[in-house]
Order: C-alpha cells, then sequence, then structure tokens
C-alpha cells in the first residue's frame, strides 16, 4: 500500500485555485462527494505511490475544469439560454456493445456526442480559441499515450480515440458522482455512499455542461445530443429529470459472458493505481455491484413504464450493427437518409472487432462460475435474454 495519499479537500482546493487563477465553484454540492470519497480511497483502495498522484492529479484536474466551467457561465451568461436536445441515452451492463452503438449512431451528421478529448477536459483552457480545441486535443493525446502505455492491452478491450464519442461518466466523474469513481479505484464503501444519492443534481450539472460545449463549439449548431454509459443504470431519476425528452436505449448481452469482460476491463484498469488489487477480489466486487445497477435501473424502468426504452441485442449489433442503429435512429424520430446511413456504413467498416486484437477472459479468473451468475442474474437473462 502506498505511503503516500491523497490529500483532503483544503489541499486540492488550494492547488486547482492556483491552476485555474479562479476561485469560484458555482454550487459546491460536490464538495460533500470529494470528502466521503478521499478518507476511502486512502483506506481501501489499496493505491500505489503513482496510484496517490494519478488520483491527485486526477482530482485538481476535476476541480479546475469546474473552475474554467464557472468562469465560462460568469463571463457569457446566455450559455444557459442554450438549446439542449438530447435525444437518445445508451445504458446497459458493460461490455454489451454500447460503445459500438452510441460511436455509429453519433456518426451521423445530424449527431454528435461527448468526444473523449473532451471528457477529459471538458471546457477550454485559458489560451483556447472559440471552434479550435487544439490544447485540449494536445492534452487529450498526452493522457491517451500513458493509459496506453501503462496497459497495453487496452485497445484491445476498449479501443480508444481522442476525437471518437465517449462517455458522460467521465465528465460525471468530475463531480465526484457516478460510477467513474468505482470504474477507476477499488472503492467498494464509496459505492454503497453513492446508491443513498440523488442523482438529479449530477445531471442538472452535466446538461449546463453540455450547453456551455455546444456554445463554445460551433459545429454543433442545431445537432442533437447522443449519451451514453453503463453508469446511467444508476442514475435514472437524474436522466428522466435533466433530459426528459430522450429515449433510454438498452443494450443486452447475457451476464454469463458481459461480467468477466467487464472484470477483465477493470482489473487492468485498477493496475493503472494499485500493485495490490487481485482478479479475485475484482470478481467478488462487480459481480454484485453489477447486480445493483440493474436491480437500481429496473426498479426505475418499472416505474415510468415501457415506453421510454428500446432494448437492442448484442447479437444484432455484432451481425448488423448499422442496421440495428438505424433501428434506433427511426424509433427517436431520427430518419435515416442515404447521408446518414454513408456516414454510418463508413464508421462500421473502419472499426471493425476484428481489426483488433482479441480480448481473453474467463469467469472462472475472477474466482466466479457460469452456475454462480446464471442463478444471481436469473430474473435480467428470463426477462431480456432468453425471451427469444
Amino acid at each position: 500500500m502506498s505511503a503516500k495519499k491523497v490529500p483532503g479537500r483544503q489541499e486540492l482546493v488550494d492547488m486547482a485555485i492556483k491552476e485555474a487563477g479562479y476561485n469560484d465553484f458555482g454550487d459546491p454540492w460536490f464538495f460533500k462527494n470529494l470528502d466521503v470519497l478521499v478518507p476511502i480511497l486512502n483506506d481501501e483502495a489499496q493505491l500505489s505511490d503513482s496510484g496517490a498522484d494519478t488520483a491527485t492529479g486526477m482530482f485538481v484536474r476535476a476541480l479546475v475544469n469546474r473552475l474554467r466551467f464557472q468562469q465560462l457561465l460568469t463571463r457569457h451568461p446566455e450559455i444557459d439560454d442554450e438549446e439542449v436536445s438530447v435525444v437518445a441515452c445508451v445504458a446497459g451492463l458493460p461490455r454489451t456493445g454500447s460503445t459500438m452503438l452510441h460511436r455509429i449512431m453519433a456518426a451521423s451528421p445530424n449527431l454528435t456526442g461527448i468526444r473523449w478529448y473532451e471528457t477529459q477536459n471538458y471546457m477550454p483552457f485559458p489560451d483556447e480559441k472559440r471552434g479550435n480545441p487544439q490544447p485540449r486535443r494536445d492534452a487529450g493525446q498526452q493522457i491517451l499515450n500513458y493509459m496506453l502505455q501503462t496497459i497495453p492491452d487496452l485497445m484491445s478491450i476498449h479501443p480508444m480515440d481522442i476525437e471518437q464519442p465517449d462517455e458522460e461518466v467521465i465528465i460525471l466523474g468530475q463531480m465526484f458522482s457516478s460510477t467513474m469513481m468505482e470504474g477507476t479505484f477499488y472503492v467498494p464503501s464509496f459505492t454503497k455512499w453513492l446508491n443513498t444519492q440523488d442523482t438529479r443534481v449530477w445531471y442538472r450539472d452535466l446538461k449546463r455542461i453540455l450547453k456551455a460545449m455546444q456554445w463554445w463549439d460551433p459545429t454543433r449548431a442545431g445537432k442533437k445530443w447522443i449519451l451514453k454509459t453503463p453508469g446511467n443504470l444508476i442514475g435514472m431519476d437524474g436522466v428522466f429529470d435533466s433530459f426528459p425528452e430522450a429515449k433510454i436505449v438498452m443494450t443486452h448481452r447475457t451476464p454469463v459472458e458481459s461480467i468477466p469482460s467487464y472484470c477483465s476491463m477493470q482489473y487492468s484498469l485498477y493496475q493503472m493505481v494499485s500493485d495490490s488489487i487481485t482478479k479475485e477480489m475484482v470478481g467478488a466486487f462487480i459481480e454484485p455491484r453489477l447486480h445493483e445497477w440493474l436491480s437500481m435501473f429496473m426498479a426505475a424502468r418499472d416505474k415510468v413504464g415501457e415506453g421510454r426504452f428500446i432494448d437492442i441485442d448484442y447479437k444484432d449489433q455484432l451481425t448488423k450493427p448499422v442496421e440495428t442503429a438505424g433501428r434506433v435512429l427511426a424509433e427517436v424520430g431520427l430518419p435515416v437518409s442515404p447521408e446518414v446511413r454513408e456516414a454510418m456504413d463508413v464508421w462500421a467498416e473502419g472499426n471493425k472487432r476484428e481489426d483488433r486484437a482479441p480480448h481473453k477472459y474467463t469467469l472462472e479468473d475472477f474466482g466466479l462460475t457460469r452456475e454462480q451468475v446464471s442463478a444471481h442474474y436469473g430474473d435480467y437473462i428470463n426477462r431480456f435474454i432468453d425471451k427469444k
């Protein structure tokens, strides 16, 4: 375990203010999350020295982004007049094809998504010109290069490109909320606390951030947004509150396959910040945690009714990705014109799974069995996987 510790709120805040040259965080609701998270990180995450440095750097960058966001809003109050239209919010357990579906749909010239470099620094740098985010692209590439150097097989697990659409969970994580923290650090106790929090404030802030991103980038004028993250499963109250017009697209794959794939991904990510987390620890945490995600989601789904939801089978995405994406676009009221179809065809042709190294994993690697997962997820499997 690391001799280093992640510093407390005040030291992190002081570092962020010094870097940003600004001291107004706006609504400070997220400080409560940070105050709960830091002690758990230091006690439970088994951080290496470099892991403690990584966490500290992440948290300072998150606070700097918040300061830049608030400064932009103060200077340009017209940002709040922006109309953000989110037509679809993709969810589903991790490793169920949601990334592919999100990106192929976002290839439509009528849609936009949050680009990966934007997830890392969602507000413009001080020297950045409106409409030219090259400084943030460069910073994002540096972060991605470090990740790929640390986890060489990451591209076979979750292909990344700084220009490709990615998950808003990374931005939500900069408010020390959402499933981003548990996806980066081994913090089971934080997830228990997070389960009790009101998610609506997370997504209200996210919507204002989307307004700022849309205002800053003229190429997004008139486009509709498509969001995606498995972490939305625990935040449906917030999604419903902030994006009442959005359809929820749920991707489905048998947990017998998706859970070991996610365990493998999480084990790789935890290795970036800890030398002590074992595969058995990952399996013992992830298997019941994903069941919690599903339970929270299904409770929200049953409360609002089936009309808000579109269900997508993982196998359909593998065998007919463009047709599957086109079906979703049609169901959210966006016609699939020849131009849209061509854009999706180009994306699909350039991003084939067979072009990447295979991602190898088994349930047994993580101390799990097929019988255990099948029994625990039986209700979900019966409702969505074996329904055919």
